[in-house]
C-alpha cells in the first residue's frame, strides 16, 4: 500500500488564491474548502487508500515561545483563517483522518505520520503532498518522497540533493543558516544558498562544520567571512536550526490501517448541503456505497 500525507494548511492558502469566493447556506466563505474537499476526493477516486491531512488550526505554535519573530496568524485573511474549522470537519465527514493542530504545526504532524508509517513492511512508499522545503528533510531514499501535485513532480533523496544541495538530514542546518522568510527566521548574515549547498554537502550539521577557516574544503570560497558570520551567531544558527526541525513525535494514529479510507460518515450529506456541492455528495456516496458492498 501507498500513504499518502496531505498538507491541509497549504493546499487551503492556495485554493483559496486560485479559485473563486463561494459562500454557503448561512453566508460563509467556503470557496476554499470546496477546491480542497475536490482536490483530495480525486486522490481517493484515482486510487489512494490510506490518506492523513495535517492543517494548522491555530497558526502560531511552540515554535513562538521560542523565537519572538516567527510566523504568526498577522496579515492572513480573516476569510482564509475562518475555513479552516470548516474544512476539518468536512474532511472529517468525508471519512478522512484529520490532525488540526494547536501546540505543534502541521508540519510536525507531517513529519510524525511519515516516519511512523515508513516503518510499516506493508507500506510501499509514503507520499508527502506539499512542495515545502521543511519537509524535505523526511524524505528518506525512494521510500518516502516528496509530492508537488501541483507541478506533478516527485521529489526522492536523490531529488533532494539535486534541488537543495545537500542531503535530507542536512535541511535543518541548511535552513538554520539561509533562513526562511515563510517561517519568520532570517538565518545567519552572509550565508546564501551556494555557499550552505556547499558547506553542508562537505560537513552534514552545524557541529561538523570546523571552528578555524582554514581548515575548511578550498572549493568554499569566503570561507573566512562565513566562519566569523557563523560563530559569532552560533547561539542563532542553533536556535534558527530548531526552528526548522520538524518534530517526529506527534500522536497521529494507532496503525496505518487507521488511515484506510472506509467511506463518508452520514453527516457528510449535510455539509455537502451546506457548502452546495451537490456533484460531490453524488461522486463520494457512490464511492462510499460500493466501499460498503465491497466490505
Amino acid at each position: 500500500m501507498d500513504v499518502h500525507l496531505i498538507d491541509g494548511t497549504y493546499e487551503l492558502f492556495r485554493h483559496f488564491f486560485a479559485v473563486p469566493s463561494a459562500k454557503d447556506a448561512n453566508g460563509k466563505e467556503v470557496g476554499a474548502v470546496r477546491g480542497v474537499l475536490n482536490s483530495v476526493w480525486s486522490m481517493i477516486e484515482r486510487g489512494a487508500t490510506h490518506i492523513g491531512v495535517a492543517t494548522d488550526q491555530v497558526v502560531e505554535s511552540f515554535r513562538n515561545d521560542l523565537y519572538p519573530g516567527y510566523k504568526t496568524s498577522e496579515g492572513v485573511a480573516p476569510e482564509l483563517l475562518s475555513q479552516f474549522p470548516i474544512l476539518e470537519e468536512a474532511l472529517e465527514a468525508m471519512g478522512v483522518v484529520v490532525w488540526p493542530m494547536v501546540y505543534y504545526e502541521a508540519d510536525d504532524a507531517l513529519a510524525s505520520a511519515a516516519a511512523k508509517a515508513a516503518k510499516d513492511r506493508r507500506v510501499k512508499q509514503v507520499l508527502i503532498c506539499t512542495p515545502d522545503k521543511d519537509l524535505s528533510q523526511c524524505v528518506v531514499g525512494t521510500r518516502v518522497v516528496q509530492l508537488d501535485r501541483r507541478r506533478e513532480i516527485l521529489r526522492d533523496e536523490a531529488g533532494v540533493v539535486a534541488k537543495f544541495g545537500v542531503k535530507p538530514q542536512s535541511i535543518p542546518d541548511y535552513l538554520a543558516v539561509v533562513g526562511d522568510s515563510a517561517d519568520g527566521f532570517p538565518g545567519v548574515p552572509g550565508w546564501g544558498l551556494k555557499a550552505a549547498s556547499l558547506t553542508l554537502s562537505r560537513y552534514p550539521h552545524l557541529e561538523d562544520i570546523p571552528k578555524e577557516w582554514r581548515e575548511w574544503h578550498p572549493s568554499i570560497k569566503k570561507a573566512r567571512v562565513l566562519s566569523e558570520s557563523l560563530f559569532s551567531g552560533w547561539d542563532d544558527a542553533l536556535l534558527f536550526r530548531t526552528l526548522a526541525t520538524l518534530r517526529v513525535d506527534v500522536p497521529v494514529f494507532e496503525t496505518v490501517e487507521d488511515l484506510r479510507w472506509k467511506g463518508a460518515h452520514p453527516n457528510f450529506e449535510e455539509h455537502c448541503q451546506r457548502m452546495k456541492s451537490p456533484d460531490l455528495f453524488r461522486r463520494v456516496t457512490k464511492a462510499t456505497s460500493t466501499r460498503s458492498q465491497d466490505v
